[in-house]
This record gives C-alpha cells, sequence and structure tokens, in this order.
C-alpha cells in the first residue's frame, strides 16, 4: 500500500513538471515551444506546404486565367481547339497567318485615323495610316466592307484614298441610319459574329490570308 502511494505520488509530480515546463515563458517571453515527434514535424511540414501553395495560388480552381496579352491569349485559346479535336491537319495550320492577322488588328484598332461624316442612309469614313498601319488597312478594311454588305440590308463599299481606304456603309430602313452612325468606324469594323470562326479557318490554314 505505502509503495502504491509513493508511485502515484511520482507520477503527480511528473505530470506538474511537464505542464510547468509546457507553459514555462520562452527566449521571447512567449511559451516554450512544444517537443514534437518526427511523424508531427512531418506533418507540420505539410501543413506549410498546403498553406505556400494556397497563398501564391496554386490550388485547384484559383490559377490565374489572363495570359497578359489578348493576342496571345486569342493564339492559345486556339491552340486548345485544335489539340482538342482529333480531325485536326497540323500539315495545314498556319498560327503564324493568324498571328500577322492580329497584328493588323492591333494597329488598325489602336493606331489607324478615323474621319466619319454623316451622309444620306449612314456613314462615311475615312480610314488612313502610315507604314505598318496602312498596310494593315489596305488588308482589313475591304474585307471587313464584304462581310458587312448586305447585312440587315445594309450596303457596304470600300474605296482605296492615297493613304488608306474610304469606308462607305448605307442603309434604305431610316430606322438604321442612326445604327449605323451610332456605331461609327470601329463598331462597324467589330459588327458580324464571323471574326471568331475566321480566326480558327485562318488557323488550320482553311481560310485565305487578307
Amino acid at each position: 500500500m505505502k509503495t502504491r502511494i509513493l508511485l502515484l505520488a511520482a507520477a503527480a509530480v511528473a505530470v506538474a513538471s511537464l505542464a510547468a515546463a509546457q507553459t514555462m515563458p520562452g527566449p521571447s517571453g512567449g511559451p516554450m515551444p512544444q517537443q514534437h515527434g518526427p511523424a508531427m514535424h512531418d506533418m507540420g511540414d505539410m501543413h506549410d506546404m498546403h498553406g505556400m501553395g494556397r497563398m501564391h495560388g496554386a490550388t485547384a480552381g484559383t490559377l490565374p486565367t489572363e495570359p497578359g496579352q489578348g493576342a496571345f491569349g486569342a493564339i492559345q485559346e486556339i491552340v486548345r481547339i485544335l489539340e482538342a479535336d482529333p480531325k485536326t491537319d497540323w500539315s495545314k495550320v498556319d498560327l503564324e497567318a493568324l498571328r500577322q492577322h492580329l497584328i493588323d488588328m492591333n494597329e488598325v484598332t489602336l493606331n489607324a485615323a478615323a474621319t466619319e461624316r454623316p451622309i444620306e442612309g449612314g456613314a462615311e469614313i475615312a480610314v488612313t495610316g502610315t507604314g505598318r498601319t496602312l498596310e494593315a488597312i489596305r488588308r482589313m478594311v475591304p474585307a471587313q466592307a464584304q462581310m458587312l454588305d448586305g447585312h440587315d440590308g445594309w450596303t457596304a463599299k470600300a474605296a482605296p484614298l492615297p493613304s488608306g481606304v474610304l469606308l462607305t456603309v448605307t442603309t434604305q430602313d431610316p430606322r438604321d441610319v442612326a445604327h449605323i452612325r451610332g456605331l461609327g468606324f470601329i463598331g462597324l469594323m467589330a459588327t458580324g459574329a464571323h471574326h471568331q470562326a475566321h480566326h480558327l479557318a485562318m488557323a488550320k490554314g482553311e481560310f485565305p490570308v487578307h
């Protein structure tokens, strides 16, 4: 009986000592760090790695989706479509043609000068530029005029200018005149749902480059 009491007392002292050690202030004034075995240490490392992954956006569903550049993103999307299609004929694929077309789009959108003038039934727009921009205007504006001609009953035509192209779009419907004028140059260039299909066909080598 005496031996049992002594053992219980020793156990109580040990527990009290352990509790005191865990609450003793450390070098920085906080509690002393607890000691862990190898298994606990590994679990802590794994937790830290997962935390760093979340911090840097590496978990599923949180990775960035923007490629950082619009033309690059457009080509990236086309590449995904081509690679997902088992019928893609890679011997005909011409992504460089698409890249050059996207450069033309950039030049016309950002660098071309457009002087718009209302005329009977619609608008007349002188699209001008120099150098690479002029080349892009001469390729893109006449091609878009062909696409617009007949759209919603409109009449569209492109005539050459010394430094660009004269785009004319008119309608016989008086209700559509304000629509055409409101779109203006860049709106008319963006009109139509053919652009994306055109880009894919160009990348596949199925559409003639301007």
